[in-house]
């Protein structure tokens, strides 16, 4: 025992040593000259590559920097994140392409589109996008970008002149600052000046929710393709500006891990991405092995990772004509640490990012010609494919929501993909498209394989085991009807200049005005008028008034007895309904064929004061996605209240606590009675997934649940893990029908809807059916995998329950209604938990 330890001392001592006298030449290739002209990173940011863990500004500082020293590098700042750090690319190629980067630019477009195969692939440059630590906790591949970026800086010869001659590289140095500045600060303010690699170190224990999220806690590596935050929006822009042949994601996974290289696991790879594509990866892959044969660092390929959701990083660019490379490093997640390879150290990690870096450049200067050739086939292929296709078009739009068909268009828009305005309302297949509330998208373009990953439905795998969702129908998401037509019949002109929608007053009215629930933004209309101190009043029934027929939960604000007089009140609600994208109407009389507007079938609305539970325990992911859906696009306050403290808090000040789903241990049983005590008291508490069975144990809510008794039966050792992975629900959609006239759905002119599930929790249903107004379908899978034996518990099982519990109310949601900010669709029951708890 006391040699292991004195071995391990040693190895120690000798680590810190390194690190002591660490410099850029631990990185940098051997035998090649720099210019002196060039700072290198110490020079500027004051401490060596990974010595400390660069913070964002220092990161940004240096790359400003040596775009002021170098003429191979210009810099850009493409927009900010939501705590206002910059959002950079480097474009880096030699001086004379820079002179004419607009015209490579444009002929490398050129390479994709018609007419394509006049044009020389043995003189243009390959287009490479390296991008860094999109999760901000796996900080080595952005410190590496440090040396990276020195390396085609300062690098002389002809070897860097040759390959800058022929290439175009576009840096993104961190993909995600706000999540890069908030590890960089937990790991360097733990560092001690004796490194400690023991595992239980501080230093490698982040707190919640740690800093591999963006601002809002999103996991910003799954939206490439919904592009629902400023630093995706940002990247894609660039990306679809250029059309890189190679785009590389550099990532770390466990500790224990080594280094990780594409091709992924070869059953595991999207239909759409062509067999091409993955060989040419495998062949780039030998240019990493290679280098990081020639250091000596252990890796691995083919295992573990897909190639199936194309909202992440190195699988989008497969459906978009490019090669897109993961990289995983295992994580030193401090500066040194005890692994089962050996101690690993926070250099070594940025070693391997820098050497994949260099490797990925090496293919690409030796397979330029090649790849080149490839993406001007892909597009020849798919605009062949295109032409065949029986679907000439994809109709889609509410004739009741014209917000949540425009925001799945602004997805179409920023993913360059042409969509047509509607000529006239029209009926198909029993369902109504009006005019400016939707839109035609032809098939025949460009990008159509990337209109069939955002619209198709799939049931079918040739594998059980999925590393993210299995399905992401982009109009299924969004709760919109849609149509595959055979013609573009309907198509008026192509929309080119597209405009956010508008929201009108229909006239002044001394009487009352009128909106209904169906539009996407009517709780940032109601919420901005109950916080004004404004009367409003909620529809429990249908009816018509002055020939237009109004549905469950139409909002009434009555002009009588208010804060505001009839002409400052009307100009507030213009303001309301243009911010809100919503039409109000006005009436002038409250007699009406149903409930006449004085009738008790209209209840009060209640200022909301909304809380909700995060902390150590609490999925961040969840957490993040409501606190964006409020503050971002409902302008609606909601208080995080930390788990570490509850036990102080007066809860009666709020009169909603929302809880996400947990994870591990879940939530302390202590909490239970209090919140017991105040949902007694009046309060709405509203919780998700894991949530429902914390409840039912803690007997807040009784609730039964389908259990799943599957056993295991001629499953080897060997295939325990692949049987166990074949029951997890990571992400499919399935079909639950409506009960219109419960307020948990009003809104909603559909009486079937797309929910999407990534849990295996299974409520029965209520044996009253006034009580399951949301309830799966017999055949409820619409889209993703799911397991025989779960989607047999899935069936008639109900996804939503309530329960009054003394003056209050317990709400409990077995799936995410709020999934990565693109599930529109659902978003609204959230809100009619929150404005409409009291009714239920």
């Amino acid at each position: 025992m006391k040699s292991i330890l004195l071995t391990l001392a040693l190895l120690i001592s000798c680590s810190v040593a390194a690190q002591e006298n660490l410099d850029l030449n631990y990185y940098l290739p051997q035998n090649v000259t720099y210019n002196t002209n060039i700072p290198t990173p110490k020079e500027v940011i004051g401490h060596e590559v990974g010595e400390w863990h660069v913070t964002h500004d220092k990161l940004m500082f240096y790359m400003q920097t040596l775009a002021q020293k170098s003429d191979r590098i210009t810099i850009e700042t493409r927009g900010k994140t939501f705590e206002g750090r910059p959002i950079l690319l480097l474009t880096v190629t030699s001086p004379s392409n820079h002179l004419n980067i607009e015209k490579i630019r444009q002929d490398h477009i050129a390479l994709t589109e018609n007419g394509a195969s006049s044009l020389p692939t043995n003189s243009m440059p390959i287009v490479v996008y390296q991008g860094f630590s999109i999760h901000g906790n796996e900080p080595s591949g952005a410190n590496a970008g440090l040396a990276y970026a020195y390396y085609l800086a300062a690098a002389q010869g002809p070897e860097i002149d040759n390959l800058l001659n022929n290439m175009v590289i576009l840096m993104d140095p961190s993909f995600n600052p706000d999540g890069l500045q908030r590890f960089a600060y937990w790991a360097n303010t733990n560092k001690s000046i004796n490194l400690v690699a023991d595992n239980n170190e501080r230093e490698y224990h982040e707190v919640w929710p740690g800093g591999r999220t963006n601002h809002y806690w999103f996991d910003m590596n799954r939206d490439w393709l919904p592009v629902q935050l400023p630093e995706s929006r940002a990247r894609i822009k660039s990306f679809h500006k250029w059309l890189p042949n190679i785009l590389t994601d550099h990532h770390e996974m466990g500790t224990n891990s080594t280094f990780f290289f594409q091709p992924g696991e070869p059953t595991r790879v999207h239909p759409l991405t062509p067999k091409m594509n993955q060989e040419l990866t495998a062949e780039i892959g030998k240019y990493h092995a290679k280098a990081l044969d020639k250091i000596g660092s252990l890796y691995y390929s083919e295992e573990n990772y897909d190639d199936y959701y194309y909202g992440k990083g190195s699988t989008f660019p497969d459906v978009n004509g490019s090669i897109g490379i993961l990289f995983e490093q295992g994580s030193s997640r401090g500066h040194i640490q005890e692994t089962e390879n050996g101690l690993l150290t926070f250099p070594f990690t940025i070693r391997n990012q820098f050497t994949t870096a260099l490797s990925t450049i090496e293919a690409a200067k030796n397979m330029r010609e090649k790849i080149l050739n490839y993406q001007r086939d892909f597009y020849k292929n798919v605009r062949a494919e295109a032409a065949k296709s029986r679907t000439k078009s994809i109709v889609f739009g509410d004739n009741k929501d014209g917000a949540k068909a425009w925001h799945l268009a602004e997805i179409l828009k920023r993913q360059k993909i042409k969509f047509n305005e509607l000529a006239n309302d029209v009926a198909i297949g029993g369902k109504k498209y009006k005019k400016g509330n939707s839109y035609v998208v032809p098939m025949n373009q460009k990008n159509h394989r990337l209109i069939k990953a955002m619209f198709e439905k799939r049931t079918t795998f040739s594998d059980s085991l999925f590393y993210d969702i299995s399905a992401w129908t982009f109009p299924l998401a969004f709760n919109v009807d849609y149509s595959e037509q055979s013609s573009m019949t309907n198509a008026g002109a192509e929309i080119t200049n597209f405009e956010p929608l508008s929201g009108n007053v229909s006239g002044k009215s001394s009487y009352a005005y009128l909106f209904e629930w169906n539009e996407y933004y009517t709780p940032k209309a109601l919420n901005k008028i109950v916080e004004k101190g404004l009367r409003a009043k909620v529809a429990k029934s249908p009816f018509s008034l002055e020939g237009k027929q109004y549905d469950y939960g139409t909002i009434m604000v009555p002009v009588q007895n208010q804060e505001l007089n009839a002409d400052d009140l009307y100009t507030f609600l213009k303001d309301v309904a243009n911010e809100s994208m919503l039409k109000i109407i006005s009436v002038g009389t409250g007699l009406t064929k149903g409930i006449d507007l004085g009738s008790n079938d209209f209840d009060p609305i209640k200022k909301q004061k909304v809380a909700i539970l995060v902390g150590n325990g609490i999925r961040s992911y969840d957490a993040g996605e409501i606190w964006h859906l409020f503050d971002t696009r409902y302008n609606m306050q909601l208080t995080k209240l930390d788990v570490a403290y509850l036990s102080n808090v007066d809860l009666n000040k709020y009169t909603d606590l929302i809880i996400p789903s947990s994870w591990g241990g879940g939530l302390s049983k202590k909490y239970a009675e209090k919140i017991k005590e105040w949902v007694k008291e009046g309060g709405t508490l509203i919780g998700y997934r894991s949530v429902a069975e914390w409840l039912n144990k803690n007997e807040v809510i009784k609730l039964k649940f389908k259990k799943d008794t599957l056993v295991a039966k001629n499953i080897s050792f060997a295939e325990k893990g692949d049987f166990n992975g074949a029951q997890v629900t990571g992400g499919a959609i399935f079909e639950a029908k409506l009960d219109l006239s419960h307020p948990i759905n009003y809104g909603y002119k559909n009486d079937r809807l797309a929910m999407f599930r990534n849990s295996n929790v299974y409520i029965e249903a209520d044996k009253n059916s006034y009580n399951n107004p949301i309830q799966y379908t017999n055949s409820p899978l619409l889209s993703g995998y799911i397991s025989e034996e779960n989607l047999e518990l899935l069936k008639n099982s109900v996804p939503f329950q309530v329960k009054r519990v003394g003056k209050g109310r317990v709400i409990v949601f077995t799936d995410n209604t709020n999934f990565r900010a693109f599930w529109y669709g659902t978003n609204k029951l959230l809100m009619n938990a929150i404005f409409f708890g009291k009714m239920m």
